[in-house]
């Protein structure tokens, strides 16, 4: 089992201790790449495998940490049959599987026999000049700070649908559309749904609208104005449309597997984890 985390090393210190122990208990290898060796300065033995390679074979990814941490460990096994199971350790945690407290309820055992449901998750596959590169949350395309308002026209299978001044807009699957989508004011697409919605950063017009995309229809945005936009893929920098370029993006089904507690709901999640943010 392969093993991420956060950088709070304080939060997560006390779970990877009885992580640790269980694993020992059961013969559970787990599995630390370079990175989490350095950071939680572990040495290896029969349960430790330390600085190892992202091809290692595990069949089970478990990232203690929020969001951000749980998008790695799904980029990570992006095609594979292994699954992400994440416990929460950051502020909203909306694709994590449970909350610290209520992984040891669970069961290490059950957590170790891959006890739980799984649910695939899809991406949007974005073509850039540096090949294909995918998101599980969303594409956003954002004026540069301290730019001129972008002026972006967008497209579907070819076909202009509009050009709107904006300092962005975001593309997003249904598992990141309570992310930044939601912030704009894009539709909430339940997990299952197949397509995925775009939505402008501060439009400039009273007619600027969200849009659904159709699973096969291919979307492209283009730059109409003069100045470079930066594009980001989960939060992460990856490149820029220069004046006159455009990017393609497309719907990906089955990319990566979350794992989900047995009659978990996309609706019940909705509501206990906004709910929580409200009170």
């Amino acid at each position: 089992m392969a093993v991420l985390s956060h950088n709070r090393l304080a939060q997560t210190a006390p779970m990877l201790e009885r992580l640790l122990d269980a694993a020992r208990e059961s013969g559970v290898q787990l599995h630390f790449d370079t990175a989490e060796t350095e950071k939680l300065g572990l040495r290896g033995d029969a349960t430790v495998v330390v600085n190892s390679e992202d091809s290692a074979d595990v069949d089970l990814c478990l990232a203690l940490g929020g969001d951000g941490t749980i998008l790695k460990g799904l980029r990570r096994y992006c095609g594979s049959a292994v699954a992400v199971f994440g416990v929460n350790f950051g502020e909203v945690g909306f694709l994590a599987t449970l909350e610290p407290e209520d992984l040891e309820e669970f069961g290490f055992e059950r957590l170790f026999a891959c006890d739980f449901d799984v649910l695939r998750l899809p991406a949007i596959a974005m073509q850039t000049g540096n090949g294909i590169r995918k998101a599980f949350n969303d594409v956003s395309v954002h004026r540069k700070v301290g730019g001129r308002v972008a002026q972006l026209a967008y497209g579907v299978e070819g076909q202009e649908v509009g050009s709107v001044r904006c300092d962005g807009l975001v593309i997003c699957t249904p598992a990141g559309s309570t992310g930044y989508n939601l912030a704009n004011g894009g539709p909430v697409l339940a997990w299952g749904v197949e397509g995925f919605g775009v939505s402008f950063i501060a439009p400039h017009s009273l007619t600027a609208r969200a849009l659904v995309v159709a699973p096969g229809d291919t979307l492209s945005v283009s730059n109409h104005g003069r100045e470079a936009v930066d594009v980001s893929l989960d939060g992460r920098p990856v490149c820029e449309i220069s004046p006159g370029e455009e990017l393609l993006a497309r719907f990906e089904p089955d990319a990566a597997r979350l794992a989900q507690m047995p009659g978990a709901s996309f609706y019940r999640r909705l509501r206990a984890k906004f709910g929580r943010l409200s009170s």
